[in-house]
């Protein structure tokens, strides 16, 4: 076996490449040191198809673009060596994106759409500072003993009752917190907090603020990390936007930008014009966007009023019931939070969407509407307040037509993206999905473990 240098303080036996595909999944495969070396400038070929594979495992054909039908080359994977961690000792890995024969960047690649839309924001002198809040719930089985349940009839880790901020949970769920920010800390994550959250079992972890491509690396390697984790312990954890029929989980994403190191979001008043125009942005997008960041059928389980996630598309300083809520009055912390999307979700295209609203909204000037000052649910048609679509269907129609997404995300993503949930929707009403259920079982057994 080949050696070459370490990232840690052990001999490397082998480098995991990592990128996810369209559904959020952390895929990869270990290669020996000497073909890291190799290849790490010019990359690993990848099969294509890993894009063209459903949940359940399918091969869908019909919604690649038109270049990859019938096909079926590889593509390449190059890795970031600006990622390359020991992420256990021998274990080094590394992060990269897809890449086409001639050179240019896969259309539907997570990790490159964003990278693309941070250098727009560039081209006016703008940086981004992203942050997440990953929420995700924690059951005392196994994962075998999960699955040869359905994903059913399981046991909250730290207790049957759901309390926020509560710090009276078991030592069990406290241990496998702090498991779980050891190995951030030792893979280099940086972590800002952690509790419960409202339902049995459920968790918060706060990535801290970075750059967005950083935070997406981060946010994919922390659901890696919280999964192995649970396996070492004997635990399971899901990201399902629903894993019971009970509270839903969220995804929020925080984000600022900044000019010569000064927050352009804050003014002294209250929103900065290009606060403004990021909130027109992000709300003349808000009906497309939910398409990608509500991906699954489950997501829209989450879409009950009162129960914690936004219902309209609506915006309001500090109001956590809009969904989106702006921090102002504070040089540093002025933000926008987007409290749209759900724990299942892919977290590059998650960003990529914000940044495409963000980035629609200063570059069109589009004003936002007025804020909702009172409670944002169950608002009366009266309002004029629109509804955030409720069903796969109306989300993927909503991004079909939605011209600004077309433009900052492109043609070949949205037509391709649209085509999968169409493909998801027709899995779901043909293979046992039952849409009167609270939670069906077709859900558990597709959604539990991924994305």
């Amino acid at each position: 076996m080949s050696e070459t240098a370490t990232t840690g303080t052990t001999v490397r036996k082998a480098v995991r490449l990592e990128a996810t595909n369209h559904e959020g999944s952390l895929l990869g495969k270990n290669v020996s040191p000497a073909k890291f070396e190799a290849g790490k400038e010019s990359g690993f070929a990848f099969a294509d198809i890993l894009f063209a594979i459903d949940l359940g495992n399918e091969i869908v054909f019909g919604d690649a673009f038109p270049e990859w039908r019938g096909n079926l080359y590889d593509i390449a994977m190059v890795p970031d060596l600006t990622t390359l961690v020991e992420w256990k000792p021998g274990l080094d890995s590394v992060i990269g994106d897809y890449w086409l024969k001639d050179g240019r960047p896969v259309p539907i690649c997570p990790r490159n759409l964003v990278k693309g839309l941070v250098a727009r924001l560039a081209g006016h002198g703008y940086t981004a500072t992203a942050a997440v809040e990953i929420e995700a719930t924690l059951f005392e089985e196994s994962v075998q003993e999960a699955r040869a349940r359905g994903y059913r009839d399981l046991t909250p880790l730290g207790g049957s009752t759901g309390a926020t901020y509560h710090l009276a949970r078991s030592s069990d769920w406290v241990s496998y917190m702090e498991a779980v920010v050891d190995r951030l800390d030792e893979v280099g994550i940086g972590w800002e907090a952690w509790t419960d959250e409202a339902a049995p079992g459920q968790t918060e972890l706060n990535i801290a603020p970075t750059d967005p491509v950083r935070l997406g690396d981060s946010w994919a390697r922390t659901r890696q990390v919280m999964r192995e984790v649970a396996h070492e312990l004997g635990h399971t954890v899901s990201f399902m936007a629903k894993p019971t029929a009970g509270f839903g989980q969220g995804a929020h994403i925080n984000i600022s930008l900044q000019s010569d190191g000064v927050n352009q979001f804050f003014a002294e008043d209250g929103l900065s014009e290009v606060m403004g125009h990021a909130v027109g942005g992000l709300l003349a997008t808000m009906a497309g966007a939910t398409s990608i960041v509500m991906p699954q059928i489950t997501s829209y389980r989450r879409l009950v009023d009162l129960t914690g996630p936004p219902t309209t598309i609506s915006w309001g300083v500090n109001n956590k019931t809009a969904a989106v809520r702006a921090i102002t009055g504070h040089p540093k912390y002025s933000r926008l939070e987007y409290r749209l999307p759900g724990a299942d979700v892919n977290p590059y295209f998650a960003i990529a969407v914000v940044l495409a609203g963000v980035l629609a909204g200063i570059e069109k000037q589009i004003e936002p509407p007025a804020q909702v000052t009172d409670m944002a649910w169950a608002l009366p048609d009266s309002s004029g307040v629109e509804r955030i679509p409720d069903t796969m269907s109306k989300a993927g129609a909503a991004l079909a037509a939605d011209p600004l997404l077309r433009e900052y995300l492109g043609d070949e993503f949205v037509d391709f993206w649209v085509a999968s949930r169409r493909w998801e929707w027709m899995e779901f009403h043909t293979k046992g999905g039952d849409p009167l259920a609270e939670l069906s079982a077709w859900e558990s057994r597709r959604y539990f473990e991924f994305p």
